[in-house]
């Protein structure tokens, strides 16, 4: 038997891939000093995130980021526009087999309209509004980090 045959009895199956869609958003409203994003927090141990979550067949991206943010956060909010597309690999299980997710996240630009932020769904630790410029420093994933970034822009340019 050739050597490259006898490596491959050996080795182990590939994992398989699969695309996932998320979308979600940055909040936004006026507080009493400044600009406030709703943020979320979720996990043990805890990270803080934006809200957002997978899109459901038959739904468009822009739905889903109210739709979660109305979930993740519990407030109501308007679509402004959109911020960015991120996409990043992770494994996880899927029906109980490990799975390497090629994972696409829309973030879209949303207007505070109404809501409690205490009343997020079960999925979420906490819910809360905090400072643009903290939310910066206290958010846990870069690709996110540089989300808000590009939405305080558009909220520059909004006030113009």
């Amino acid at each position: 038997m050739p050597e490259a045959s006898k490596k491959d009895e050996h080795a182990k199956p590939a994992i398989p891939m699969l695309e996932q869609v998320s979308s979600g958003g940055v909040v936004f409203r006026q507080g009493p000093s400044g600009i406030e994003v709703a943020l979320i927090s979720v996990g043990k141990p805890e990270r803080w995130q934006l809200p957002k979550g997978i899109v459901d067949p038959g739904e468009i991206p822009e739905v889903t980021a109210v739709r979660e943010v109305r979930e993740e956060t519990g407030v109501t909010a308007s679509l402004v526009e959109k911020i960015d597309t991120i996409e990043y690999w992770y494994v996880g299980n899927k029906a109980g087999q490990r799975v390497r997710f090629h994972k696409f996240v829309h973030f879209f630009l949303l207007s505070y309209q109404s809501g409690d932020i205490g009343q997020h769904d079960w999925e979420v630790n906490e819910a809360r509004w905090v400072d643009l410029q903290a939310a910066k420093e206290l958010i846990s994933f870069k690709s996110e980090r540089q989300a808000l970034e590009k939405a305080e822009g558009l909220i520059e340019a909004l006030k113009k």
